[in-house]
């Protein structure tokens, strides 16, 4: 379950940005994660739950939002979604490389994102000094 040590990674780095910060607590974090990630979304939630604790994000919600497969082919330009193989047994999908229109290689544009989008937080009362 190579979800914890992602989840694990992304904690670190938004744990890491706040110490600049004087927060009292944090409310939300929203993620874009990409489709061809197959990261799933419950054990990512899972793991933020459990590796959050007596942490500043202990507590806070966390949205994920799914970046959808979009490929560009190298020879006619289609730029769209990609074929995908239903299959059970992997995720439930696995993309074609070539394109759909003409059958030729493709570039990956969109789907590998993994992302912190915006951290939700509390900052503390600081007194005004004057």
């Amino acid at each position: 379950m190579h979800e914890v040590s992602v989840m694990s990674s992304i904690i670190d780095s938004v744990l890491e940005e706040l110490k600049g910060y004087q927060v009292e607590r944090v409310e939300e974090v929203d993620l874009t994660i990409g489709a061809l990630t197959f990261l799933g979304e419950e054990q990512l939630k899972f793991a933020f739950e459990i590796l959050t604790k007596d942490t500043l994000l202990e507590g806070s919600i966390l949205v994920i939002d799914t970046e959808e497969v979009e490929v560009r082919c190298l020879s006619c330009d289609y730029l769209g979604p990609a074929e995908v193989l239903e299959n059970e047994g992997f995720h439930g999908m696995v993309p074609i490389l070539h394109c759909p229109r003409c059958g030729q290689g493709i570039e990956v544009t969109k789907g590998k994102s993994c992302l912190v989008r915006s951290v939700k937080a509390v900052e503390k009362d600081v007194p005004i000094q004057g």
